[in-house]
C-alpha cells in the first residue's frame, strides 16, 4: 500500500513520513485530497484526564492533515467511553460518571490546542462529542436503523473480538456494540460536517472499514479509511510504555522534564523514524541526524527531545528540561527542573536505599533496585552504591533538603523527605 505514488500533498506527506499502513479506496481519496478540502476525523475516548504518547501518532496525523490545508475533526467519545472499546483488552472498562467524562474531555482538549488550530475557518479544527447523538438513540430505533447493516459473522471476524474470544476472556454485549457505535459516528459526522475520512491505528481497521461501508451503503456517499502502522520500538517493545508507567501528554500527569527524557532515551535506531512521525523537522535535516554516529547520536536524540517537547510544552520548557538534564548527567549539578518526589521522612531516613529508590519510581520493585546496585548502576548524590540494603542517613540529605538518586545513566530523581 505504501508504495503507491500519490498526487496530493497530504498523502505524499503521510507516505514520506511513515504514517500509512492501510487505505481504503486510495485512488479516490488521493483525488479528493488533490481537488478540494477533505474533512477527516479520529476518535479518542475520554477514560482519563490525559491522553498518553501512544495517541500522539494520531494527533500528529490530524496536524499533518491541517498543514496540508484540510479540516481536522477531533471526536471525543463521551458516548463510547460509557461502553468501552474491546480492542486489545482482556477486561471490561470501568464505568465512569458523565461528570468525570466531561472533565476528562476538557482536560484533553488543552493538549489538542497545542497541535491544532481551532476555529470557524475552512481548515480550522473542531472538537465534537459523540454523546450528542448516541445518547439520543432509543434502543429499538438504533437496532432497527443500523443493526440490519451488520452481520454477527463479520463482527466475529474482527481481531478485536476474535482475539478476546481466543484468549477465553469474556466480552459483554455492551462492548460488542462498540463497533456499531463507532460506525454510526462516521455516518453522523458525514451528514453533519461532511466528514469523508476516518483515520486511526491499525488495530481499528475493522471498526473503520465498517464505518466506511455504512456511509457508502446507507447514504451512497464517498467515504474513506486510513490507518497507521502498529508502533513499536526498534527492540520490539510497545511505544510509550516505560517502567514508570504511561507517558502522559498533560503536564499535570507528567512533567516536561520527564517528557523530554522519554524522547532523549529513545533507542538509536528509532531516532529518525520518531523525528519523521513526531516532529516538524524537515526530512533532509532528519536524514543528516540519521547519518550521525558515535557521540553524534546523542546530539540527534537531544534534537528529537527538543523538537517533541517544544511542540507539546513550548520551547522554554524544552530548553529548561535539556539544561536540567545536561547539568545533572553531564556536570553532576542539581536543577529545580529535575523531577522531585516528596516522601514521608520516616519512609526515607533509616530506610534501605532499595526501598526508597522503588518508592521514588526509579525501579518497579525493591528487588530490581538491589540488582541495579549490585550491577553498579545505582548512585546516591553521585556516589555509586553497591549494597541496596544500605540505610539512608540524615547526613545524606543535602543543603537543599533533597537526596539525588540516579538509576543508570538516564534516570535521576530528587527525593525530598517531608
Amino acid at each position: 500500500m505504501t508504495d503507491q505514488a500519490f498526487k496530493s500533498d497530504f498523502l505524499k506527506t503521510l507516505q514520506s513520513r511513515g504514517y500509512i499502513h492501510q487505505v481504503t479506496h486510495p485512488v479516490e481519496l488521493d483525488e479528493a485530497a488533490s481537488n478540494g478540502i477533505v474533512t477527516a476525523y479520529i476518535g479518542f475516548d475520554a477514560t482519563a484526564p490525559s491522553l498518553h504518547v501512544g495517541s500522539l501518532i494520531q494527533i500528529m496525523m490530524l496536524r499533518r492533515l491541517q498543514q496540508a490545508g484540510h479540516k481536522p475533526v477531533v471526536l471525543m467519545g463521551g458516548g463510547t467511553t460509557k461502553v468501552g472499546d474491546p480492542t486489545g483488552k482482556d477486561a471490561s472498562r470501568p464505568q465512569l460518571t458523565d461528570e468525570t467524562i466531561q472533565a476528562n474531555i476538557a482536560s484533553i482538549k488543552t493538549v489538542f490546542e497545542k497541535f491544532l488550530t481551532f476555529g470557524d475557518g475552512p481548515s480550522d479544527a473542531v472538537m465534537v462529542d459523540n454523546d450528542e447523538w448516541l445518547s439520543k438513540f432509543g434502543y429499538v430505533e438504533f437496532l432497527r436503523d443500523y443493526g440490519t447493516h451488520f452481520t454477527v459473522n463479520r463482527m466475529l471476524s474482527f481481531d478485536s473480538v476474535k482475539l478476546r474470544l481466543e484468549r477465553e476472556q469474556p466480552m459483554t454485549f455492551l462492548e460488542f456494540n462498540y463497533m456499531l457505535m463507532q460506525s454510526v459516528d462516521f455516518l453522523e459526522l458525514n451528514r453533519s460536517l461532511n466528514v469523508t475520512l476516518q483515520m486511526g491505528g491499525s488495530d481499528q481497521w475493522g471498526n473503520i472499514t465498517s464505518g466506511v461501508d455504512l456511509v457508502r451503503r446507507v447514504d451512497q456517499k464517498a467515504s474513506f479509511g486510513l490507518t497507521t502502522p502498529l508502533l513499536t520500538t526498534a527492540s520490539g517493545g510497545k511505544m510509550g510504555k516505560t517502567a514508570q508507567g504511561a507517558v502522559w501528554l498533560n503536564a499535570e500527569q507528567l512533567s516536561p522534564y520527564d517528557y523530554w527524557q522519554f524522547w532523549r532515551n529513545a533507542e538509536d535506531a528509532d531516532v529518525g523514524r520518531f523525528m519523521r512521525l513526531f516532529t516538524d523537522l524537515p526530512l533532509d535535516q532528519i536524514a543528516l541526524y540519521e547519518a550521525m554516529e558515535g557521540a553524534g547520536i546523542n546530539e540527534a536524540k537531544k534534537a528529537l527531545a527538543d523538537a517533541a517537547t517544544s511542540m507539546l510544552h513550548g520551547s522554554e520548557a524544552a530548553q529548561a528540561a535539556r539544561a536540567a538534564a545536561e547539568a545533572a548527567f553531564e556536570k553532576g549539578q542539581l536543577s529545580a527542573d529535575l523531577p522531585t518526589v516528596e516522601l514521608p521522612r520516616d519512609e526515607v531516613i533509616g530506610a534501605m536505599i532499595a526501598a526508597v529508590v522503588a518508592k521514588a519510581g526509579l525501579t518497579t520493585s525493591n528487588g530490581e533496585a538491589r540488582r541495579l546496585a549490585q550491577g553498579g548502576g545505582l548512585r546516591l548524590n553521585d556516589e555509586a552504591i553497591a549494597d541496596g540494603a544500605r540505610l539512608i542517613e540524615a547526613a545524606d540529605v543535602n543543603a537543599d533538603g533533597v537526596l539525588k538518586l540516579a538509576a543508570g545513566k538516564k534516570k535521576i530523581v530528587l527525593v525530598r523527605p517531608v
